[in-house]
């Protein structure tokens, strides 16, 4: 029961929101994408990825959290690359 109302159950929890949010967003526009922003998530999430699995005791649903979010943020990426650099942008600026 201790765990249940710990910072160590309720931070993940709460934090898989911006998963949630970033998976959502892929049905969404790719030029509505901010590069940087995508590129600052993957970041924090890969850092976050090995605190989770380095703390005391390990925290595995803030690990779980932090690779979701990596997966949905390099979706993303993939998505932002594709759209500004691969050509697609040139095809909507026809339509």
């Amino acid at each position: 029961m201790d765990y249940f109302l710990s910072t160590h159950f309720w931070g993940p929890v709460f934090n898989w929101m911006i998963p949630i949010a970033a998976i959502s967003d892929t049905r969404k526009h790719p030029r509505i994408i901010s590069g940087k922003m995508t590129l600052a998530l993957t970041l924090y999430s890969m850092v976050f990825m090995r605190f989770a699995w380095k703390v005391q005791p390990r925290n595995l649903l803030l690990l779980a959290c932090h690779v979701t979010n990596a997966g949905a943020q390099l979706t993303q990426g993939y998505r932002y690359l594709d759209y500004h650099y691969g050509g697609r942008q040139q095809f909507d600026q026809k339509k």
